[in-house]
């Protein structure tokens, strides 16, 4: 909480609506550099919330938030290349593919690749669904 009071980065809170109560599902991070104005994000969802669209609602929602509430220029991430459902969700959310670390990661324990994924500020002029 310290870190997000002094603005060095910005985390959320992923909850299920699915059962009309929100049910803590996950964490999203944006750890910004602010000499630039772009951040790198993170997400994390418990096993128990995958594969049910919540990832890609709260990429969208924190890209919003990142774009039209702290006016970042643009967000990336790096995801692991056999991670096939994490790259469509992110993909769904709005970014694209820019580039490959080669054997950067581990899936399975074998060595694989990671994807840097970008979303410029551009690609989301759009009227934000943050509402006052």
């Amino acid at each position: 909480m310290a870190h997000q009071l002094r603005g060095e980065n910005f985390r959320f809170t992923v909850y299920d609506l699915a059962d009309g109560s929100p049910v803590p599902a996950g964490v999203a991070t944006l750890l910004s550099d602010p000499a630039v104005r772009t951040a790198e994000y993170l997400v994390m969802l418990g096993p128990e919330a995958r594969g049910r669209g919540l990832g890609t609602v709260a990429t969208r929602l924190v890209l919003d938030y990142a774009f039209h509430v702290t006016n970042l220029r643009m967000v990336w991430l790096k995801v692991l290349a056999p991670n096939k459902a994490g790259v469509r969700a992110y993909e769904k959310a709005g970014f694209r593919t820019s580039g490959t670390l080669r054997e950067a990661g581990h899936w399975l324990g074998a060595v694989c690749d990671e994807i840097l994924m970008d979303a410029p500020a551009r690609d989301f002029s759009g009227p934000s669904a943050i509402r006052a």
